[in-house]
């Protein structure tokens, strides 16, 4: 693949078995993160700004797939549009489907003992921080506040396409970690502020080398699916 999550390193990784463990554990146990939260800080208000936008939101679907979705380029999405996960990860070779899309959420095994759960949320407004960025940092410390925004790497997985015909690329944060004789873990996630949505991955794997192979599965037949028209 041309494109691959960027692996985030180990070196700086000793505070955080506890925070992506929990995470993990979140993830993979189904936990939805349909925010309700009254306790939740909404966004700050911010005065608009007149500018020409290179693409009208809600209005050019197409033109946003044909694009690289950065962090920046979030506001280019309408609002309260979904962006969903391909499943295209249960035909690939190893791979099999454990759950399809229950309450948003799926799960695959592979042979060698990996498993990767996905999720797909709506209403994330409560957790919207200034840019696309920061809303995931947000996402991240909802699921577990023991995250700082040091733990997470940003990665890069594809923006729609198919695994024979990839798509863009689209910019995410991620979290790793890999405890010496268990199992290694990253999730990679990015919170659609002006969409509303989320969407996020979590990979488990026996060991460090069986997940390079699983990410690499993630990033060539999981890309991230671009709102419809």
């Amino acid at each position: 693949m041309p494109t691959t999550a960027e692996r985030a390193g180990r070196g700086r990784r000793g505070g955080v078995p506890l925070a992506i463990g929990c995470v993990g554990a979140l993830l993979l146990g189904g936990c939805s993160v349909d925010v309700r939260d009254p306790s939740a800080t909404p966004a700050p208000a911010s005065t608009p700004v007149l500018a020409t936008p290179t693409i009208t939101p809600g209005h050019d679907a197409a033109a946003v797939a044909a694009r690289d979705m950065p962090f920046a380029a979030g506001g280019d999405l309408a609002p309260g549009t979904a962006v969903g996960i391909s499943d295209d990860l249960k035909g690939a070779p190893g791979w099999r489907m454990v759950k399809d899309n229950v309450a948003g959420g799926s799960e695959y095994a592979k042979a060698d003992g990996c498993v990767v759960a996905t999720r797909t949320s709506t209403g994330q407004a409560p957790l919207v921080r200034g840019d696309d960025r920061e809303s995931t940092v947000a996402l991240f410390q909802y699921l577990d506040a023991a995250i700082q925004p040091s733990y997470l790497k940003t990665a890069t997985l594809k923006w729609g396409g198919t695994p024979e015909a990839p798509g863009r690329n689209v910019e995410v944060l991620a979290l790793e970690q890999a405890v010496p004789g268990g199992r290694s873990t990253e999730v990679l996630a990015r919170l659609f502020g002006t969409a509303g949505s989320s969407a996020y991955l979590s990979v488990s794997c026996p060991d460090a080398a069986t997940l390079d192979a699983a990410r690499q599965d993630v990033v060539r037949y999981l890309p991230l699916v671009p709102p419809a028209p």
